[in-house]
């Protein structure tokens, strides 16, 4: 069944093509179809303290996206993305968001009904650490927080005016690649409001163009999880300052998963980061993450590299990781968006 996701798409944009190098009218109950991708290309090597070393290219993610939008109500529209996820030495692939989107359902807030957003991963790799291509946010990094993911089914209400944004939702909990079987689990109520204090609230904000510097408070509380059928709790605050120059942020989190104790989840942590932008193309990154469990075990995480702007659409990133001292990494990255 994932595979034919992925055929269907394909076969979409290959007979969208087709038709209108022929001259043969397209019709669609949609008034716009947006087709766009984004691919994460690269070669890593790994060196364990105790092990052998590892080089490996690699194909991390590929996504795929369609937005339909409508005729009478041109801000609403309905998006599928999918993506690809090496699993075991194999690629799969998996649905990332299939939602409704409703503008302007309440003042200044829109709506995402269906596999949807999260509230917090999507702006901070908008507005804070951008290098997703090489790293996950600090709440999503294995080897770092590891609360949550990005999407998962559900509702989430975005609100936007010039000094103040929020997303407040209500999901499954497990995300979109966890499982959610048959009503086993609770519900999780999760949030992020920010005060933009420059008033870009609203604004779709270029790094290396525009000035921002927005605090958040969010959050995450997940009822009866189905690791250990209790609630899962976590919270923190984000700061983040931008100039086209520069870039610097923080998050500082806290968790409390009230089911089991010892099982690496309660704890606390927090992740520094930045990027000072030598001219229009070139820039320099840097990132330390620390989260302490309550097993008494550390996650430490250290990035550095620097970031090459080929095109528009194109960018290549070099940088390095060391992992808990555990393990040294060297990766190079093509990031691809069109």
């Amino acid at each position: 069944m994932k595979r034919l996701v992925l055929s269907q798409a394909v076969a979409a944009v290959l007979l969208s093509a087709s038709l209108q190098a022929g001259g043969v009218e397209v019709k669609s109950n949609a008034s716009v179809l947006k087709f766009s991708g984004v691919h994460y290309l690269g070669f890593v090597h790994k060196d364990p303290k105790n092990g052998e070393s590892e080089d490996k290219f690699e194909t991390r993610r590929n996504y795929f996206q369609v937005k339909a939008y409508f005729q009478d109500m041109p801000k609403n529209y309905l998006r599928m993305t999918v993506d690809t996820h090496n699993e075991g030495g194999e690629y799969n692939v998996r649905l990332k968001y299939a939602y409704l989107y409703l503008d302007n359902v309440l003042p200044n807030t829109g709506v995402e009904i269906g596999q949807v957003h999260r509230p917090w991963i999507d702006y901070e790799e908008h507005h804070n650490w951008l290098y997703r291509s090489i790293a996950k946010t600090f709440v999503e990094e294995h080897n770092g927080a590891h609360f949550t993911n990005s999407a998962d089914k559900g509702i989430n209400f975005k609100t936007k005016t010039d000094m103040f944004s929020s997303e407040i939702g209500l999901f499954n909990g497990e995300g979109y690649h966890g499982s959610d079987k048959d009503g086993e689990n609770g519900l999780s109520f999760e949030w992020r409001v920010t005060a933009s204090l420059l008033g870009t609230g609203k604004k779709h904000v270029h790094a290396s163009k525009d000035s921002y510097a927005d605090i958040s408070f969010l959050g995450q509380y997940n009822t009866k999880t189905l690791k250990n059928d209790e609630d899962f709790v976590w919270y923190g605050i984000n700061a983040v300052y931008n100039q086209p120059q520069f870039l610097i942020g923080a998050t500082y989190l806290t968790a409390d998963d009230k089911g089991e104790a010892n099982n690496g989840k309660t704890g606390s942590g927090y992740s520094v980061n930045g990027e000072y932008r030598l001219d229009g193309r070139w820039a320099i990154l840097g990132r330390y993450d620390y989260f302490e469990d309550d097993n008494d075990k550390e996650r430490k995480e250290t990035i550095a590299g620097v970031a090459y702007k080929y095109s528009k659409n194109v960018k290549f990133i070099a940088n390095i990781f060391n992992i808990d001292d555990k393990e040294d990494k060297a990766m190079l990255t093509a990031e691809v968006k069109w």
